[in-house]
């Protein structure tokens, strides 16, 4: 049996992300976010246009898409209701935000420089994707929401990640991303069963026999 209902939120369960953008003034910010999705080397993500991290990404089209495990819970936590907008958005004002400048001090995080991007990696995070803007697209007012599609220029992925004897392939067992689901935080469950999809994508099977 169904039941016709009108939730406050649409969240039905997607990866934290971590955006690094540099402020105007060369600084950092760093801002939790999970409207995202990834397409081949595409990613889109879904944000207020009122935001620092927004304003930071249309400025210098470019950020680090950093991905937390879900140890990392804790530091993403201490960002939730600080900004590094000044002064704070009203509609941000109104719901107990605070101006933040250190976003990576007040998160205990590590800045590492990036390769490409001026934007800094995360440290503590297993995954930083460096990424540039490429579209824009606003939805319609009164809405302030936007779908940014950004490329992927560059992936960093920490070797525990990687499957056994393998440089470019992630071990699904191994990557445990930090999930929001409804405005909660979970992690993943053990693997449900086999995907027939998955073997589309697997290393290709070599012969080591010679």
């Amino acid at each position: 049996m169904h039941k016709v209902i009108n939730p406050n939120i649409l969240y039905f369960g997607t990866p934290v992300v971590l955006i690094s953008t540099q402020n105007e003034d060369g600084s950092s910010n760093l801002a939790p976010m999970s409207s995202a999705w990834w397409l081949n080397q595409s990613c889109m993500l879904g944000m207020s246009s009122k935001s620092q991290t927004v304003q930071n990404m249309l400025r210098e089209r470019e950020c680090v898409l950093n991905l937390p495990s879900e140890d990392l819970v804790s530091a993403v936590d201490r960002l939730a209701l600080f900004t590094g907008k000044d002064p704070v958005p009203e509609s941000k004002a109104q719901r107990g935000y605070r101006y933040e400048p250190d976003k990576f001090g007040i998160a205990k995080l590590t800045k590492q420089p990036a390769d490409i991007v001026k934007a800094m990696r995360v440290r503590e995070c297993p995954v930083q994707l460096e990424a540039s803007v490429e579209q824009v697209h606003s939805f319609e007012l009164p809405s302030s929401l936007m779908a940014i599609e950004v490329k992927i220029l560059k992936v960093h992925v920490a070797e525990e990640l990687l499957m056994d004897g393998e440089q470019h392939y992630i071990d699904p067992e191994k990557w445990k991303p930090l999930i929001m689901n409804f405005c909660e935080y979970f992690g993943l469950g053990g693997k449900l069963h086999p995907s027939r999809l998955a073997t589309i994508f697997a290393p290709p099977v070599t012969d080591k026999r010679h």
